[in-house]
């Protein structure tokens, strides 16, 4: 009897199976190697992030060579004469003695008006800052939509900055003083005596009728400060008209369908998407309030005319890091509820 067993052979699909299964392997092993080869492979130019990266850098270039040429040597200055007592020399040149921070206690303890100085311009803009935003977005608004004249009215809007020079200043200071002491004060007693009322009785008559004292008072300096607002608010409301013109219109053709009214318009989709601008205008304009403030003028009174250039330069820094701290908290409030859109 034949023990032997004669081999088995493969049948056809045996065979076919065994040779997909080898091409699948190698394909598979073959992605592999391509897909590693790829991740071994340096990337030819810089990513996308990067060439943002650059994009940011070049934007801020012209302003960081400005402030490293022009200014970063006076910021250094003045910290140190705020820590020095400055002297003129007779024929020119100055000599600095430390003082370490007399300068500043002397701000805070001695001196008669700067802290009521500084509070009322922290105060001023405060008010003046809320304002300006509102007034600005709701000009933008408005300019915005088409109608004749509107080139003509943007200009007009924006003529303050424009002619923002000493002369049209001190007109413009001239007619407010004018319009103070005179034809207003003369209409005011006109209406006065014509219908026995004045203003004060109107904030009395709101404050009977459960307004709060702190609303009044607001709306009262505002209403005195409408020709600074509108003065301020040029640059603002170019920048608002720009984010207003950069909003897709698909978004509101999508309000339309959606059967969304203006008010919910306004505050779905028109006012998120202007935020990030909201916080380029609070930032210019605080710097602005800032720099027109009587602390500044505080300061140079005090450098040039007193020639205490050690207690000006001291005004100076108080001021500026209470701004910036200012700035800092303000900016993080809007940045939390702040929508960036792609």
């Amino acid at each position: 009897m034949n023990n032997e067993t004669t081999p088995k052979t493969e049948t056809a699909e045996e065979i076919a199976e065994t040779t997909v299964e080898e091409t699948v392997e190698e394909t598979v092993e073959e992605a592999v190697k391509e897909a590693d080869a790829k991740k071994e492979k340096p990337r030819k130019g810089p990513s996308l992030m990067q060439k943002r990266m650059m994009k940011g850098y070049l934007f801020i270039l012209p302003w960081l060579i400005g402030f490293i040429a022009f200014y970063l040597r006076s910021l250094i200055m003045t910290v140190q004469f705020s820590l020095s007592d400055l002297s003129v020399g007779a024929v020119g040149g100055y000599t600095l003695e430390p003082v370490g921070l007399d300068n500043f206690i002397y701000a805070f303890r001695v001196h008669a008006d700067f802290k009521q100085i500084l509070t009322t311009s922290i105060a001023d803009m405060l008010i003046d800052v809320p304002l300006i935003i509102f007034f600005s977005l709701f000009m933008a608004l408005l300019l915005n939509k088409k109608f004749k004249g509107r080139t003509l009215v943007r200009a007009i809007f924006f003529l303050p900055v424009i002619l923002n020079a000493e002369a049209i200043t001190a007109a413009m200071e001239l007619s407010r003083q004018m319009m103070a002491g005179g034809l207003s004060t003369s209409s005011a007693e006109l209406a006065e005596a014509s219908s026995g009322m004045s203003i004060e009785y109107y904030i009395d008559l709101f404050g009977q009728l459960a307004m709060p004292r702190s609303i009044l008072e607001y709306i009262v300096e505002a209403v005195a400060r409408i020709s600074d607002i509108i003065t301020a608010s040029g640059v603002q409301i170019i920048i608002f008209i720009a984010a207003l013109q950069a909003i897709p219109g698909s978004m509101y053709e999508v309000a339309r369908i959606e059967g969304a009214t203006a008010y919910e318009t306004f505050w779905k989709v028109t006012f998120p998407m202007v935020m990030p601008h909201i916080i380029t205008n609070v930032v210019y304009t605080v710097v602005d309030s800032f720099v027109g403030s009587e602390v500044v003028d505080l300061a140079y009174t005090t450098a040039f005319e007193k020639n205490n250039y050690g207690l000006s330069s001291a005004f100076s820094l108080i001021s500026t890091v209470i701004t910036c701290l200012i700035l800092v908290l303000v900016v993080r409030f809007i940045q939390k509820r702040t929508f960036y859109y792609n």
